[in-house]
């Protein structure tokens, strides 16, 4: 992005799809609808899809409830639940509001992934409630992805259900943030011919994403000693002072006080990313948040992620200024997006091929890998360390190596070759695209400015 670009004009770009948005979500009303996928020839086929027809099926799956995959849709639907309480960067909106979102999420899903999704909206705030409703909610579904709920019960939630539910739960706030996340490192790191076991990391910010990502750069190699994480108080150590309400309301960030920043560092911001190797930044939206003195301070070949939204807590021009050699953000016009939606709908397409019971961190790590393969494949560039989102092949192949994962872990149902895997989840995905096609060519999906 050149420099002649003045911040009003991006600020102007930035503003765009949100004024197309009020226009189109009205003619639309909503994104997403219900169409069927059998044969309707003419009436009497109802006496097979419904009564008396329908009977039969109905009794095999009493007999053997793993039949539902096989005779209904539960093996392709996921219910996207939020109660509202953190959506996007608007907090908390409460259900209907957050309604819209969910919708979207729910399109992602289908486009990309060929996968069924449901947004669900809750009327409680109730963590227990929120467990309680998604467990009860386990025979319809086959995977269940949480959205936008504010932490620190988005935690306790997740963690509930991954351990009681016998289907894949999925937090994308958490897991796929840190998924793409991940990802990108995996390259920066190669361009930069870094190690992932020496490098320090700075990580600003803890919330669901970074305390998320925190775990997951664990598991793809970095040391946790390595790590320097930060609150809005400073940095997360074991003399904190805080350290007994951290204890006893947030044992998620007291946990990172205990297994990381193995040297003690104190401080705020400024102490945690000089002579760091990396900066990873999920804060409030900036400019101005991260410093260039401060990115001036890390290491050579430093690497910043600033993925705040709408506007990164630096403006990429201005870490590149100050000496980092690759910036990645949130943003689509700039390079190297950290996008969740190249994690979500590959992952769940494997997941649910294979019939997974849970979605581990090792297959988390499996998606990443991939997706830093894809772009690896494409050629590596200081500017190039992610896919985009229309390399559609990032999802198939995202999906094999899931399902894979799976199947080594003994978490899956099924038990697919890698080859049948991969053209199950490419006729899906494609399945998927070309009917959005079919339905806008045959004006079925109206075109706004006809």
């Amino acid at each position: 992005m050149s420099k002649e670009v003045t911040v009003e004009e991006l600020l102007a770009k930035a503003e765009q799809p949100s004024k197309d948005a009020m226009r189109l979500h009205p003619f639309y009303k909503g994104k997403i609808e219900v169409l069927p996928k059998c044969r309707i020839r003419d009436f009497h086929d109802f006496a097979i899809w419904y009564t008396p027809g329908v009977a039969k099926p109905c009794k095999a799956i009493h007999e053997d409830i793993e039949k539902a995959y096989e005779m209904t849709n539960k093996g392709n639907f996921v219910a996207v639940i939020s109660d509202g309480t953190r959506v996007l960067g608007l907090g908390d909106i409460g259900p209907e509001a957050g309604l819209p979102v969910m919708e979207g999420k729910a399109l992602l899903y289908k486009y990309l992934g060929g996968v069924d999704a449901f947004p669900i909206m809750l009327d409680t705030k109730d963590p227990e409630e929120i467990i309680k409703t998604a467990k009860l909610l386990q025979p319809t579904f086959g995977g269940i992805n949480l959205e936008d709920i504010s932490h620190p019960k988005c935690f306790h939630i997740l963690d509930t259900l991954r351990e009681e539910c016998h289907i894949p739960v999925w937090h994308d706030d958490q897991q796929g943030t840190a998924m793409v996340t991940v990802a990108g490192l995996i390259n920066a790191v190669k361009i930069v011919k870094k190690n992932m076991a020496d490098i320090k990391v700075a990580l600003i910010g803890a919330g669901a994403a970074n305390i998320a990502i925190s775990r997951l750069i664990v598991t793809a190699g970095v040391a946790p000693g390595n790590i320097i994480q930060c609150d809005s108080k400073g940095i997360l150590h074991k003399d904190r002072s805080d350290r007994e309400v951290l204890q006893e309301k947030f044992k998620e960030k007291w946990h990172i006080c205990e297994t990381t920043n193995a040297k003690g560092l104190t401080g705020d911001v400024s102490d945690a990313m000089r002579d760091a190797d990396v900066l990873i930044s999920a804060s409030k939206s900036g400019p101005g948040v991260i410093k260039k003195e401060w990115v001036a301070s890390m290491a050579d070949d430093a690497i910043v992620f600033a993925e705040a939204n709408p506007v990164p807590e630096i403006w990429p021009w201005e870490a590149k200024e100050a000496g980092a050699r690759i910036v990645a953000t949130g943003r689509s016009d700039f390079p190297n997006q950290v996008n969740n939606s190249l994690g979500f709908p590959g992952i769940f397409r494997g997941t649910l091929d294979v019939r997974a019971s849970k979605i581990t961190d090792e297959m988390c790590i499996v998606a990443a890998e991939e997706v830093a393969k894809v772009a690896e494949d494409r050629g590596l560039n200081e500017d190039y360390i992610i896919p985009n989102m229309d390399e559609w092949e990032i999802f198939p192949r995202e999906a094999v190596a899931v399902g894979l994962k799976a199947i080594e872990q003994g978490v899956a149902r099924l038990d697919i070759p890698k080859e049948e895997l991969y053209k199950m989840a490419e006729k899906t995905i494609k399945k998927a695209r070309e009917e959005v096609q079919l339905l806008m060519r045959e004006k079925f999906i109206a075109d706004p400015d006809a």
